[in-house]
């Protein structure tokens, strides 16, 4: 599966291949609120996927995220889901940084954060799309899976708060990624969502902190596990949406 993506990398010829380069767009929600994103990859891909960020904003990191998928081929959106908040927030990741990304998120609602993820859905404008998220944004790609229908897949990387919701029945096909030493993701919670949500792929990986696929992160980036839940991740996208 994974060399399926690496063909629609190949295929793409040299004057197409400059649509991959990342630039900044502005998105319109079905409420009129008008919100920024990172916009990359190429214009004429039919695949398109929505990067979702941590409590850090649409920082490098994401950006280089959303720049791996693009170079594979996918058309990639990633939404600035602060800006009802603070616009341009962009941090790394110091404990004071942390500490006021937390504070965000605590002010974000679920109906806003739908309203923002389905206009970065809009601006694909691919007949197929995924969204995958890390940390903050793996509930908000578990939103996503179970209260709208415009994805095929949904991919969370070491997401909390999702078991609050684990009664909800996705309406696609979701993988999740969690570490076994994850501090802010009790095993207790993952054990409870895969019982009550059998059909959801859920991979724990032994010895994994908080933030292991983040090598901006000063702790907790485990090479090892990335590769893995990357490994995972690709074939998973290129089955349901490719």
């Amino acid at each position: 599966m994974v060399t399926t993506l690496v063909a629609r990398k190949s295929a793409i010829t040299d004057s197409r291949w400059s649509d991959i380069m990342g630039s900044h767009i502005s998105l319109r929600a079905k409420d009129g609120f008008e919100l920024s994103a990172y916009k990359a990859g190429p214009e004429a891909s039919t695949y398109g996927l929505v990067i979702v960020q941590e409590i850090f904003g649409v920082n490098a990191h994401i950006r280089e995220v959303a720049d791996r998928f693009a170079n594979r081929g996918y058309k990639v959106v990633a939404p600035a889901m602060f800006d009802r908040i603070e616009r341009g927030v962009d941090m790394g990741y110091s404990e004071e940084e942390r500490i006021k990304g937390r504070a965000y998120r605590g002010r974000m609602t679920d109906s806003t954060t739908i309203a923002d993820i389905e206009a970065a859905a809009d601006a694909l404008g691919t007949s197929r799309r995924g969204i995958v998220g890390y940390s903050l944004g793996a509930y908000v790609a578990w939103l996503a899976a179970t209260r709208t229908r415009v994805f095929q897949a949904a991919c969370g990387w070491y997401g909390g708060g999702m078991v609050a919701l684990k009664d909800e029945k996705p309406n696609c096909p979701v993988l999740l990624h969690f570490g076994d030493q994850d501090a802010s993701v009790p095993m207790a919670d993952v054990d409870a969502l895969r019982e009550v949500r059998p059909e959801v792929e859920i991979c724990v990986y032994p010895g994994a902190k908080h933030g292991f696929g983040c090598d901006a992160r000063p702790a907790g980036f485990s090479p090892a596990d990335y590769d893995l839940a990357q490994g995972r991740t690709l074939p998973f996208l290129d089955r349901h949406l490719g």
